[in-house]
């Protein structure tokens, strides 16, 4: 018999405990499963474990034509369709050598920065609602709800919206868009104000984000961590500044950064990415021109021999499409760059010495969408 007493190492090394957090689980946003090593109630470490939602999108790039696979990509984040639509047929108008017509471009600038607020407003609402405070969520979906009756009325859908068509748009724009958009950007405007004297600083708030989840701009660059994230932590990269499409580079915008790289930064960011998509909308609306929505692009689309990548700045951060083409009517290769996807890996770093509480709050700050992780 062993009579020696263990010490506190010893004691708090036979109590850890390995937790499973969902796939099902209310804070995961999806079909996500961690596995944590919890001491006490600290996180010692965490694993991933993805795959719950695997659809084959890429694969079935592969058996489709180009046209036929535009609407695919809408199912991937599904809250931020839009840009998912946009990011591909920019890449087989790379690939073709096309141009949407100058009207086409300034309507989908205006549709995909609804787009970003829209995502973002979904992502405050719920993460909220993830930390405890539920009257964000009535607020942001009730503006939300504004942004979706302008994308059915354009195309039919709310959530997986079809909006484009390579070469240009899917329709025309219908009577009273301009004026519909205008009154939504003068309607949410003082609504962000709303949401800053609710959380901004609401003392419950700031403890559960500030200094949780902390990345810095060197995590960043190695995990590959783009969008609000990246910026978040000091870095002023934005696709749509260092590399502009679809006249981005008209447009008068800042790009919102903060220095610590925590949860409670990442709000801050959004927030004021919300506010500067206001402020893009409104200029794209000014300068909407008259003219044709779709370029000349062949009905039966053979792309030379050859490969091209093109990414956007999507509301989740930098999302890429890298396609291969053999000369035939479909892709021969075709491979998604997801936000979501890079982002997550970063969990890790952030989660480790955290609380286990606090792997709720930085989940929801990575603004994750396994749609888009999974594919």
């Amino acid at each position: 018999m062993n009579d020696t007493i263990p010490t506190e190492g010893d004691y708090l090394e036979s109590s850890e405990l390995v937790l499973n957090m969902g796939p099902q689980h209310p804070s995961t946003h999806g079909v996500l499963r961690l596995v944590l090593k919890l001491d006490g109630e600290r996180v010692r470490d965490v694993e991933c474990v993805i795959g719950y939602l695997h659809r084959g999108v890429e694969k079935i790039a592969e058996n489709r034509t180009y046209t036929m696979f535009v609407p695919y990509v809408d199912r991937m984040d599904y809250v931020a369709a839009v840009s998912n639509g946009l990011g591909f047929c920019l890449a087989v108008e790379t690939l073709i050598g096309a141009t949407a017509p100058p009207r086409a471009q300034t309507a989908r600038v205006i549709l995909t920065e609804l787009n970003r607020i829209a995502s973002h407003l979904l992502w405050l609402g719920t993460h909220a609602l993830d930390i405890g405070a539920i009257t964000p969520l009535f607020y942001t979906f009730r503006e939300r709800e504004e942004i979706l009756k302008i994308f059915e009325n354009y195309c039919g859908a709310r959530l997986t919206t079809h909006a484009f068509r390579i070469g240009g748009l899917q329709y025309e724009l219908y009577d009273g868009f301009e004026e519909q958009v205008r009154a939504f950007c003068e309607y949410i405007k003082p609504k962000f104000d709303e949401y800053d004297e609710l959380l901004t600083k609401n003392r419950i708030w700031v403890d559960r984000l500030r200094g949780i989840g902390v990345l810095t701009a060197e995590d960043c660059k190695r995990y590959s961590v783009t969008g609000p994230l990246l910026r978040a932590s000091g870095v002023k990269w934005d696709l749509r500044k260092a590399q502009p499409y679809s006249g981005y580079e008209q447009y008068d915008f800042e790009i919102p950064t903060r220095e610590s790289g925590d949860s409670f930064d990442r709000y801050v960011v959004r927030m004021e990415e919300m506010r500067q998509s206001v402020r893009i909308v409104q200029q794209a609306v000014d300068r909407l021109p008259t003219g044709p929505i779709l370029a000349k692009v062949p009905k039966v689309l053979k792309p030379a021999t050859g490969e091209v990548y093109v990414s956007i700045e999507a509301p989740k951060g930098e999302l890429g499409y890298f396609i291969v083409s053999d000369g035939t009517t479909q892709p021969y290769r075709v491979r998604v760059r997801p936000p979501s996807f890079l982002n997550l890996q970063a969990l890790e770093k952030m989660a480790k010495g955290a609380l286990l509480a606090d792997v709720v709050a930085i989940i929801g700050t990575i603004d994750i969408v396994l749609g888009e992780v999974d594919r």
